[in-house]
């Protein structure tokens, strides 16, 4: 493994004290970096020029956001599939949720390099894999893949595809797994399921380092995940390799994206949700956004196309 880059490298850019931030994505048209607050209901706009965070917010729990090629964001929430416009300040339904919005909500997900938006969902008890991963394609909605295919996870997180179209990643947060499938990019569908790394889930373990949450791909095809509760993003080669570790403050990372003038940038969100009371005494930078410098950058994210 490559040198671990240490947590005072890593640095707090927006003490936003979220619950739940997550789906940090970078809008190079603008220059700034759109992330969300799961649980406090937020979509959010960060400057990294001048330091500003605007923030609106949503009827209910935004999941993930991508960027629209005809302006503003198509995003998943909770009930359903929708277009924003941050600076009109208008959200409009595409599309209801296709699942029971009792017990189950969107969480991670993308655009791929055609226009589509995947969003994964997460069910909510947690107590099986009954949560699929949804596309929306041209205003239409259609499960991806998900457990009527015996491809179910408890918590979809981690979506990311390769740059020439041909993988897909998946990770399972409560499993402490990563998938991985074959994807065809014209098409949108997906070949078989393999594991692609596995963490250890014996949390009592010294040696446990958190599981695998929202992930990213660089231009080398390597794999940056978020270990929620391990205080660190790790980086693996295509080959599933660890080949680096991102130190971090605070103990509970959610997703990283590449942002910047050279795509160089790595911003991280993380959670105050869940952190004890002595947890976040030690450490009250919890839910803020950070960032660091890594020497292989990231590709610019696709749009959604209408």
């Amino acid at each position: 493994m490559e040198a671990t880059l240490e947590s005072h490298e890593v640095k707090l850019v927006l003490d936003a004290r979220a619950q739940l931030g997550e789906c940090p994505l970078w809008s190079a048209a603008e220059q700034k970096l759109y992330w969300v607050d799961i649980s406090g209901c937020s979509v959010n706009r960060f400057d990294p020029a001048t330091g500003n965070n605007q923030s609106w917010l949503m009827p209910c729990e935004p999941g993930c956001i991508g960027v629209a090629a005809s302006g503003g964001l198509v995003a998943a929430l909770r009930d359903g599939f929708y277009r924003f416009y941050p600076d009109a300040d208008r959200l409009e339904k595409i599309a209801d949720a296709p699942y029971d919005t009792a017990n189950m909500r969107f969480n991670d997900g993308r655009c791929d390099a055609v226009g589509r938006f995947w969003a994964g969902a997460m069910y909510e008890p947690r107590t099986a894999e009954a949560a699929a991963m949804f596309c929306l394609e041209r205003g239409k909605t259609r499960t991806g893949w998900g457990p009527e295919h015996g491809l179910g996870v408890k918590v979809s997180n981690g979506l990311a595809f390769s740059a020439d179209g041909t993988l897909a990643y998946q990770s399972d947060t409560p499993n402490h797994v990563i998938y991985r499938f074959a994807f065809h990019e014209e098409t949108g569908n997906i070949g078989a399921r393999t594991e692609f790394a596995r963490r250890l889930a014996d949390t009592y373990s010294a040696n446990y380092g958190g599981r695998p949450d929202g992930a990213a791909i660089d231009i080398e095809g390597n794999y940056w995940s978020a270990q929620y509760e391990g205080g660190c993003i790790l980086r693996y080669s295509p080959q599933g390799d660890i080949t680096r570790s991102i130190r971090l403050p605070v103990k509970r990372p959610t997703m990283v994206a590449f942002g910047g003038q050279t795509m160089s940038t790595l911003y991280i969100t993380t959670a105050r949700e869940g952190a004890s009371p002595a947890e976040l005494a030690a450490n009250d930078r919890a839910g803020g956004l950070f960032a660091c410098e890594v020497d292989v950058p990231g590709r610019a994210e696709p749009f959604y196309i209408d």
